[in-house]
């Protein structure tokens, strides 16, 4: 294959250019949210009470944002969702990511454990192809354990992340 060189004699570099054609394909992170549990959370169950998209520290999200509604997560859109569960805990816990693809029956997803006294993070990450905002949800769960899930109003301690990476 033969290369053909540009003769740089020939281009002014003061010159402005303008792109004229179209652009396609993803524009990059379309969406991106974070919400956190407000008050520490002792009981196993589903987390479906004290949650929050996050206010503090000059906090910005892109996009609509999730919706949350008992602790059952909404897309805005389509795409390729990385949800991220980051726990944070005393003494032993073990938590879980569930999502349903028929907006009925919740699968888990993802997990992680905890198991250190004084406290410690933990996070599973899930990918998940949302191809139906109506049908495809998240939810997030307390399973077993003898410490407490940590909860703030003021900063991040147990919090969820969303972020759309792209079409479905």
């Amino acid at each position: 294959m033969s290369k053909t060189k540009v003769d740089s004699t020939g281009i002014d570099l003061t010159d402005n250019f303008a792109f004229t054609g179209t652009v396609t394909g993803t524009p990059g992170i379309t969406e991106a949210d974070q919400w956190r549990l407000t008050a520490s959370k002792a009981s196993t169950g589903d987390i479906t009470a004290n949650l929050e998209r996050v206010d503090t520290g000059g906090f910005g999200y892109i996009g609509t944002g999730m919706t949350e509604s008992s602790g059952i997560f909404t897309f805005p859109t389509t795409g390729i969702y990385s949800v991220t569960f980051n726990m944070f805990a005393d003494n032993y816990v073990r938590v879980s990511t569930l999502t349903t693809t028929d907006n009925s029956t919740f699968v888990t997803a993802a997990k992680t454990k905890g198991d250190i006294s004084g406290g410690e993070a933990a996070s599973c990450i899930f990918l998940f192809d949302v191809t139906d905002t109506s049908t495809h949800k998240v939810k997030f769960k307390f399973h077993q354990g003898t410490g407490t899930l940590q909860g703030s109003t003021s900063e991040n301690e147990t919090h969820f992340t969303f972020i759309r990476l792209g079409d479905t």
